[in-house]
Parts: C-alpha cells; structure tokens; sequence
C-alpha cells in the first residue's frame, strides 16, 4: 500500500520519498512537510464523480486563490484527501524556483497545484500522472515556478523535476527517475535530478526538448551525456547549498 503525510505547501517544503524495500511494512511512503508558522496540515477533500462531457474544471492558482482558467472536465474522477486519492496515488513537491527568466508564462493557466490536484482526481499510477503532468503543460502552459515532484503508487515511487519555458516556449522541459525499490530519496527545495540514464526508458522518463532548450538558451553546452537537470536549469547557490541540500 502506499501512505502519504500532507501538508501545504511553502518556500521550506521537505519531502521524503521511502520504496516499499525500505520500509518495514513493504509500503511506499511520502512524507510533506512545510516549515512556515502560517501553514498547517489539511486533508482537503473531494469526493469521486461522474461529469457530463459538457462540463469544464476550473484552475485556480493553489499559493493566491486566483482563477487562471478552465479545463475540459474528466468524465469521471476519483476521492482525493489530502495528497493522496483512492487508488493510492500520492503527489508531494518542493518548490526549488531555478532560473527566473522561465517562471512566467504569457496565457498559461496550469500552476503546479492545479497539477497536482487535477493528477489526483484523474490518474491511478505514478506514470500516468507523469504523462498527464506533461500533457496539460504542453496544452495549456504553465505559470509557476520550478518544481521537485514527489509521485507514488503502491508498486513505484518517482522523482520529477520540472521547470517552465517561460516566453521562449509552452510547457516545461522535465525529467522524471524512478527511486529503485529498497532506496529513500528526498527533496528539500532545490532541484534533484543531475544527469541521467537517456535510454532506460523504463526508470527514467523525460520531455523530448530538456538538453536542446537548454541548449537554446546557453544554460548548456557540453556533450549530451554530460548533461544535468538541476545544473542547467537550478545551479546551485549558497542558500540552495546550506538550506536546502543540507536539509535533504
């Protein structure tokens, strides 16, 4: 089974990843902790429903409470608590930022709450909701900054960093790693993914266009086998060092 400790998000998010190898009861596990004197743990709940094919969801940025848009509404959904629905799909993050210049994004209505709630409702496993992640990026832009996704099901648990494109593209470049089984990870407000195994296509999952937009935009230039998220996109800094790694 799968099991996930929630809490808002914040600029101090800490999230834990544990393999069902790595945890006494064989459960995958994702904590999410938010260290700010104005967050506090809530289970937001929605239940599961069926929708006309008519009918529209809309997107509110989850930090400000601001309506971004609307989306064509699933046919059905499932129940979410919290960061976690009833096919024991968990979603956490951490905000990690990178670089400025892609964090806003002209007509984008996806912000990564919506994301996270939206891939709740919709997807069963960890590699749907990857997929979808992409998919509604890629449809409709995105508008926050860049993002450590924690994402579990009962059988895999997975690592996705992601950033915009801000004005020189829609979307997000992203790369997504599957935790082995037996391992822990964690995240802590700076972007985890460095290099990573191009042709294992089945631990590790990433959008088409991640090395040439970098390229692009003079964020890399070395040969691709060198090539790593978190440098390109969120190099490190002594706040990133000493706060965040060191809190990871």
């Amino acid at each position: 089974c799968a099991v996930a400790f929630s809490c808002p998000s914040g600029k101090a998010c800490t999230n834990v990843l544990v393999t069902r190898g790595a945890s006494a009861d064989g459960s995958n596990m994702i904590s999410y902790a938010a260290d700010s004197h104005a967050l506090f743990g809530e289970l937001y709940y929605k239940a599961h429903d069926l929708h006309l094919e008519s009918e529209v969801r809309d997107v509110v940025e989850w930090d400000t409470g601001r309506p971004l848009g609307s989306i064509p509404q699933a046919t059905g959904t499932y129940t979410r608590v919290g960061n976690i629905n009833e096919m024991q799909l968990i979603i956490g993050e951490t905000t990690y930022g990178g670089r400025a210049e892609l964090w806003k994004q002209d007509g984008a209505i996806m912000d990564y709450g919506s994301l996270i709630y939206i891939a709740l409702e919709r997807c069963s496993t960890a590699r749907e909701a990857i997929s979808l992640i992409y998919e509604l990026t890629s449809k409709y832009g995105y508008c926050s900054e860049g993002e450590s996704f924690s994402i579990a099901d009962k059988n895999e648990v997975w690592v996705m960093d992601l950033i915009g494109k801000g004005n020189y593209g829609k979307g997000i470049v992203f790369v997504a790693r599957r935790v082995p089984d037996g391992c822990i990870c964690a995240h802590a407000n700076q972007a985890r993914i460095t290099t990573f195994p191009r042709k294992d296509k089945e631990n590790c999952i990433y959008s088409p266009d991640v090395v040439t937009f970098a390229r692009e935009r003079g964020y890399f230039s070395g040969n691709d086998e060198d090539f790593s998220f978190a440098d390109a996109y969120a190099p490190l800094d002594f706040g990133a060092m000493r706060g965040c790694e060191a809190r990871a």
